[in-house]
């Protein structure tokens, strides 16, 4: 068995895969691997204007549309999750990251009164779901789906339940910090992959610990990735779905640990932002997830289950 690697740039981040498989099969699966995420990519994508996604968002208050299952159960998953409590999550968020675009060249600070109009149109209760024919509708006119938040894990797990079906010995996936692994990596005699927790604010692949795991995902949300500043203040691009604006928060990263890569997006996606007893309190009522949180001062807060997992290394 041999290992190769790929790294693309995609998804407006690097994505980095390493596979464990016969010589002759590695490249072929590397190959077929990448072309997977470009379809994954079109197929989620709110910043894709030809997208299945975006064919939803441009319906939005005319009609129905009828969508590919993987679309369909995501948009489901993510809507429930929206509905949940405690949750800053908001597939329907849409309206406030366009208004913002921040991650993108034309990022900038929307109006009081466009923020305002806005949040009128993120209540998820106002998308529309039809089982038997797999359609979503969006009630009102310039409602837009965002799955930024969520699609990343989802790829992963397709991408893995794909890999699981051919001749592959052990795998990692990494979308830009979303990382998921399968099998026993054979480079440690312990056959786990050690995965390193970014220090916010420093570059990548300054690590403040690592975390062990085996066929799990390891997902990391945080403030520090994508930024724009104006007039000497600095605007991140997690929202509240409250305000419409760049969240006010002590963390600077949370990292959620689960057997999916999805459920870590979800956990990290509803758990952002929120206060820290209440985020901590439920990484640890919640069956066979983990986490970690770190502050803006650099300290770091690790759920019951990290404790006796989590290395810290030397500053």
């Amino acid at each position: 068995m041999k290992q190769a690697s790929r790294q693309v740039q995609m998804m407006g981040t690097t994505i980095d895969l390493l596979f464990e498989a016969e010589e002759g099969l590695l490249e072929a699966l590397l190959d077929e691997a990448i072309e997977r995420l470009k379809l994954y990519n079109h197929r989620f994508s709110a910043n894709d204007a030809d997208s299945e996604l975006s064919a939803i968002n441009q319906a939005a208050g005319l009609n129905a549309v009828s969508v590919q299952g993987e679309l369909y159960e995501l948009i489901k998953k993510g809507k429930e999750e929206s509905l949940a409590e405690p949750s800053n999550l908001d597939i329907a968020l849409g309206p406030v990251v366009q208004s913002w675009r921040i991650g993108f060249d034309d990022a900038r600070k929307p109006s009081e009164q466009e923020i305002e109009q806005a949040l009128k149109l993120t209540d998820p209760e106002q998308i529309q779901l039809n089982d038997a024919e797999q359609s979503v509708f969006l009630a009102r006119s310039g409602m837009k789906i965002d799955l930024g938040a969520l699609a990343k894990g989802y790829i992963a797990d397709l991408l893995m339940a794909w890999l699981k079906t051919r001749p592959v010995q052990s795998a990692l996936i990494n979308l830009g910090g979303n990382v998921l692994v399968y099998g026993d990596n054979s480079k440690q005699p312990d056959g786990l992959w050690w995965i390193g927790l970014q220090a916010p604010g420093s570059k990548r692949g300054q690590h403040m610990g690592l975390i062990p795991i085996q066929n799990a995902s390891l997902v990391t949300s945080g403030i520090y990735e994508r930024q724009f500043e104006l007039d000497g203040q600095c605007y991140h691009h997690i929202f509240d779905r409250k305000t419409g604006q760049p969240i006010e928060t002590e963390m600077a990263s949370l990292t959620i640990q689960a057997s999916s890569s999805l459920a870590c997006e979800i956990w990290s996606s509803r758990l952002f932002g929120l206060d820290l007893w209440t985020a901590m309190s439920t990484i640890n009522a919640v069956p066979d997830i983990e986490g970690i949180i770190v502050l803006k001062n650099q300290k770091i807060l690790l759920s019951d289950g990290m404790k006796n997992k989590f290395q810290a290394l030397p500053e």
